[in-house]
């Protein structure tokens, strides 16, 4: 066993509920999912964001996902982090509960939120979305290292379309569908003061738009065609406007090759 590196607290990866990891929702009692309909149920019942993000946290409805990320959490852990424990479930969502913008991203890195707990924590994907968000406004710090570090985010909320770790960060049609109850219940529970989303690649976006008709949502039709850039105007339930702003993912593969630059993710947030 490992220690904690804030609490000081020994426990075997990944870890349980309740050891006293900074941010940790959920505690012993937090009912568990462990298939979709359990999931649906579990969604559809939380009364607010801190009970959603619990039960999110303890998530076991899909046999590859817990597989995959407790395997990372254990035995696989990039040699850099050899010595830390990890989180080893799914990730919470993470920022301001009355945000008036949400951001749905992909899904957990496994050497980063897998790792520290917290939405685009700890890898290079996070380094660029929260160093952009820091110079709109939006989070207290520009780098997002721990969960216990102190960032704290103002009018923004993250998301997440899966929130386990996948292989090859590729979750499967199944995952994504049994997962987008947790988002569904998100973006109701969002819904009174939201103003705007913005997608992180193709699949940010394309769990918007479902998550967005299986509400009731008018969304266009055709489906919105995804893109750095495009915009799609969806209508809430009680009439009022939502934007839906596209953006190419954070990832390495698009920041290194130039695909997404700073300046191009500073503009997309900027009309948010």
């Amino acid at each position: 066993m490992e220690p904690h590196p804030v609490t000081g607290a020994l426990f075997d990866s990944p870890v349980p509920p309740g050891t006293g990891w900074p941010g940790d929702p959920a505690d012993a009692t937090t009912p568990v999912a462990h298939d979709e309909d359990e999931v649906a149920s579990l969604a559809a019942g939380a009364r607010g964001i801190p009970e959603l993000d619990a039960r999110v946290s303890v998530c076991r409805a899909c046999p590859r996902l817990v597989a995959w990320r407790e395997a990372v959490a254990t035995s696989g852990r990039r040699a850099a982090f050899a010595d830390q424990p990890y989180w080893g479930r799914p990730g919470p969502s993470f920022g301001d509960p009355e945000a008036a913008v949400l951001v749905v991203g992909l899904a957990p890195a496994a050497n980063g939120t897998n790792r520290t707990g917290r939405m685009f924590t700890g890898d290079r994907s996070g380094d660029w979305l929260y160093a952009a968000l820091h110079r709109a406004g939006h989070a207290s710090q520009p780098t997002s290292e721990a969960s216990g570090d102190g960032l704290v985010l103002t009018g923004v909320r993250i998301v997440a379309a899966v929130r386990c770790a996948p292989p090859a960060n590729r979750p499967t049609t199944d995952e994504r569908r049994t997962c987008g109850h947790w988002l569904d219940r998100d973006l109701e529970l969002a819904t009174p003061h939201l103003r705007s989303m913005l997608a992180l690649g193709s699949i940010g976006w394309d769990a918007a738009l479902a998550a967005a008709r299986r509400l009731g949502w008018e969304v266009p039709r055709p489906k919105p065609r995804f893109g750095h850039g495009a915009e799609a105007q969806l209508s809430a339930p009680d009439g009022r406007g939502i934007r839906l702003v596209g953006s190419y993912h954070v990832s390495q593969q698009n920041t290194f090759t130039g695909k997404l630059t700073q300046a191009m993710l500073d503009e997309v947030i900027a009309r948010l």
